[in-house]
């Protein structure tokens, strides 16, 4: 706000001056000589002041001056429009726009409404007090302008898995210039904006790169207005997404899972893909599929399964995104087995496809270890019998050639040192 001083006139210029008119000036002058015997008429007004704000306002809504006085002296207020033509002067309008209506006056205040603001609207208005000196501020009124358009555009209609498409927002002439936010569903991503002027309104344009996945599909791109002359403005686009097919293959019988020989076995594919797979094909890894397996639409059957029946069955799904598979290993019990079933995984995917374990191929190679090692164990003990050590005798040598006992003794006894080592080996 500012103020400044008026220069004031003679009553008696401004009364021939009213007299001498044109018809067309007259109402002008008299308007003038009246302000000039108001301020004649009013003591100096020391001390007085003018108050006002600033005014902000949305276009089309309706904006408020105010001239208020503190310490009244009943001085004249009056209002005028940025091309400084009065408004109202006290409670008169000279003005013929109707859209100012005066909603207040008293010897302190004058205050008046602007009905359905314009961006023409904008600029200063100034409040004058006829004191002596006569004192003038300003107040200013902005209009916002909220954007006139919201557009959202996709660069593809349907979009692959995968691929990186643009999409642009642009938020068409507003005042001033409106802040794009982008959501994905309720994540807040971040776009690249750039803004044009025109005629002191702006143009802005954001533009926002994405890379979609399957889990996009169907998900809302929203394009939010940030801008104060409005609330909750947004317009968005759902995202159509491709994607290649994802498949399960289901256990349909037998329902505990336990398969043995003469039973039966059915598998279901399931496949879900984004265009839907019109069909799906089975195969049997490593050989063909038995004679006596039916294909039905999604479902393999094998009736009075057998040994020969054992190997990993394989689904296949395709679309026009790409092709997706899923496994299931098959092992036929005998029909006294009571194991409990391997565990089938048949994820969907190229690369994970997990075999069942068989129990009974495992306890058989542990037989085969613990045999090995007791026939280990009893070579090894016959070959520490058969070296357990020797051990030697000594016989009395001539003693079987002595006619008596005592003879023999006496033999045994010399002949004790030249005797013959002789050596034995028990088994």
């Amino acid at each position: 706000m500012a103020s400044a001083v008026l220069p004031s006139g003679s009553l008696c210029a401004a009364a021939a001056a009213a007299a001498a008119a044109p018809p067309g000036l007259r109402l002008r002058l008299r308007l003038l000589l009246l302000l000039l015997s108001a301020a004649a008429l009013i003591p100096t007004g020391d001390g007085q002041n003018l108050i006002t704000e600033d005014v902000t306002v949305v276009e089309g809504e309706v904006a408020t001056i105010s001239c208020r006085v503190k310490n009244s002296d009943d001085s004249v207020i009056q209002l005028l429009n940025p091309n400084r033509q009065t408004i109202y002067f006290r409670d008169f309008r000279p003005l013929k726009d109707s859209r100012f209506q005066l909603v207040n006056f008293s010897n302190s205040e004058l205050r008046v409404s602007l009905t359905n603001v314009s961006i023409s609207d904008e600029g200063r208005y100034f409040c004058q007090l006829y004191t002596d000196p006569p004192q003038e501020i300003y107040t200013t009124i902005t209009v916002l302008v909220p954007p006139r358009n919201l557009m959202i555009d996709i660069q593809k209609d349907t979009a692959v898995e995968g691929e990186e498409i643009e999409v642009n927002c642009t938020a068409m002439a507003s005042k001033p210039a409106t802040t794009i936010r982008w959501f994905k569903g309720n994540k807040e991503l971040t776009g690249k904006s750039e803004v044009e002027e025109w005629s002191d309104m702006y143009t802005v344009t954001s533009q926002l790169m994405l890379t979609v996945g399957k889990e996009d599909d169907g998900v809302p791109v929203i394009c939010l207005v940030d801008h104060p002359a409005v609330k909750d403005m947004q317009t968005q686009r759902y995202l159509e997404v491709q994607y290649k097919p994802q498949v399960h293959i289901q256990l349909t019988y037998p329902p505990q899972g336990l398969t043995r020989e003469g039973d039966t076995l059915e598998l279901t594919c399931e496949a879900i893909g984004k265009p839907q797979p019109v069909m799906v094909n089975w195969v049997r890894l490593d050989d063909d599929l038995p004679q006596h397996a039916v294909v039905s639409g999604s479902n393999l059957l094998i009736n009075n399964l057998n040994k020969t029946d054992n190997g990993t069955y394989r689904c296949e799904a395709s679309n026009v995104v790409g092709t997706a598979h899923s496994d299931y290993t098959l092992y036929v019990y005998d029909t006294t087995a009571t194991t409990e079933p391997a565990v089938h995984d048949s994820r969907a995917g190229e690369e994970n496809s997990i075999r069942a374990v068989d129990h009974a191929v495992i306890g058989g190679v542990v037989a085969v270890v613990v045999f090995a090692m007791l026939c280990l164990l009893i070579i090894l003990g016959r070959y520490f019998a058969r070296h357990k050590g020797t051990y030697f005798t000594h016989e009395a040598k001539g003693a079987d050639d002595a006619a008596d006992a005592d003879t023999a003794i006496i033999n045994a006894e010399g002949g004790q040192n030249n005797s013959e080592e002789k050596k034995e080996y028990f088994i």
